[in-house]
């Protein structure tokens, strides 16, 4: 229904750019298929009286128009809906080319490249390369995991997806229910933050972690979708970024630079250790298993043992 709809609509579009004098609504009813189809003059008349407030809604800007023998008659003229022209300077043009090369190493990439290409064909300065690089440090957003493009389009579209996914500390993946909100890229890794089904309660989901198949589910959403700032602090939440307490650890003296940078507080031990103090949230268990043998927890207790378990669950493959 959905796809029928949005066909109309583009036809009754189509009709009233390409006419250059106003149709009348037999005139309209002829051309356009559905609305041949239609089963009476008054469904006829419902319908192309949705739509045109439809299209209208959507900004094209309908005349009405009418003529000397009192028919009315409707038209779109190109030059009430044409954009402006678009002016970029160097500035504006090299902060697009920036934004784009983030995503040339990712699964837009051509959608991005393909962007570029049109903002150049109505008007982006032909002196200024919007690939050129600007700096030392080119900023690049790797995506490698084949749940990325699957996720995002079920984000976008509001569909419910099942998924298996191991949790770092299990051995063995499990199936999870999710009505994906979005995605978030933090310290090099991909999350989604959903609502699980199973659980009754919002989480987030690694993208790594994700095993097998995404595969997507009828239905609406049974939660209320979080504005994005909301979404965004679940992601840095669960992603360890928010810290109500401090741990220590010790460090190898030549690794773990960034723990370092989140470090409160550093102390030589000698023989190639240190210890930090660093800010604890949840999460950090998780970051704390990826630098493997250079770190170990000294404090507090609970921080140990889930450290402890998630070494255990990878050494269980």
């Amino acid at each position: 229904m959905a796809i029928a709809k949005a066909e109309r609509l583009m036809n009754l579009a189509l009709c009233l750019l390409g006419t250059r004098r106003p149709l009348s609504k037999r005139e309209l009813r002829e051309s356009i298929e559905a609305y041949l189809e239609a089963g009476s003059d008054d469904s006829f008349n419902r319908m192309f009286e949705r739509d045109k407030d439809d299209l209208r809604e959507l900004g094209l800007v309908i005349e009405t128009v009418e003529s000397l023998d009192g028919e009315i008659g409707y038209l779109a003229r190109r030059d009430s809906n044409r954009l402006p022209p678009i002016t970029l300077d160097a500035e504006e043009a090299a902060a697009l080319g920036l934004a784009a090369k983030v995503w040339q190493q990712a699964r837009l990439a051509g959608a991005a490249s393909g962007a570029l290409q049109k903002l150049r064909a109505a008007g982006l300065p032909e002196d200024v390369d919007p690939y050129e690089a600007h700096g030392a440090l080119e900023p690049r957003i790797p995506v490698h995991e084949a749940a990325f493009e699957p996720l995002m389009l079920a984000c976008r579209d509001r569909r419910p997806v099942v998924f298996d996914y191991r949790k770092a500390s299990a051995a063995q993946p499990e199936q999870r229910h999710v009505e994906p909100w979005a995605l978030e890229c933090w310290r090099g890794h991909w999350y989604l933050a959903g609502w699980d089904r199973d659980r009754g309660a919002e989480r987030v989901f690694r993208l790594s972690r994700i095993t097998g198949r995404v595969r997507s589910r009828g239905g609406r959403y049974t939660a209320p979708v979080p504005d994005v700032v909301t979404v965004r602090e679940t992601v840095a939440s669960w992603a360890g970024e928010t810290a109500d307490r401090s741990a220590r650890i010790r460090l190898r003296s030549d690794a773990g630079y960034p723990l370092r940078a989140k470090a409160t507080a550093v102390r030589e031990l000698g023989d190639g250790w240190d210890e930090l103090e660093i800010p604890y949230g949840h999460g950090l268990d998780a970051w704390l298993v990826e630098f493997g043998p250079d770190v170990v927890v000294m404090e507090p207790a609970e921080l140990r043992a889930d450290v402890v378990d998630r070494l255990r669950a990878v050494a269980k493959g």
